[in-house]
């Protein structure tokens, strides 16, 4: 016999447990200025869309989260990288930046990287979470 699941006992479970880094996602405003002393681009104006609790999850952090929640819940994905956020946050847009501000394991190897959203986020009858598909744009150095 299968036990139904509420819902909301699940989403507050992993909001608690599994979004334990600060993140923030920024838009581009407009174009990056050209430094005419050196030739190089400088930094393009974004906005902060969010900034708050989310984790970033490769394929092997997506086989952990569901040891978390006692059974299987995100489906296999072609992008590597997840970013789950609470269900208030907003949903991101194609190409916005994803950077880890702060990360609860004192070794998180997702400081200093930045990904970009590949999609909106997914969407689901029965949502726990927001899932956003990333691409890694950087790595540590």
């Amino acid at each position: 016999m299968t036990t139904g699941i509420d819902p909301d006992e699940v989403r507050a479970h992993l909001e608690t447990k599994l979004l334990v880094d600060t993140v923030r996602i920024t838009r581009p405003t407009g174009s990056a200025p050209l430094d005419p002393e050196t030739g190089l681009l400088g930094s393009a104006p974004v906005d902060v869309v969010y900034q708050g609790p989310g984790a970033v999850l490769s394929g092997h952090g997506q086989v952990t989260a569901e040891g978390i929640v006692g059974r299987q819940w995100l489906d296999d994905t072609v992008s590597w990288y997840r970013l789950l956020t609470p269900l208030g946050a907003p949903v991101p847009a194609r190409y916005d930046r994803l950077e880890v501000l702060a990360a609860r394991a004192e070794n998180s190897a997702t400081l200093g990287r930045a990904w970009q959203v590949l999609d909106p986020s997914e969407a689901s009858t029965v949502e726990l979470v927001r899932v956003t598909r990333l691409d890694e744009i950087t790595a540590p150095s």
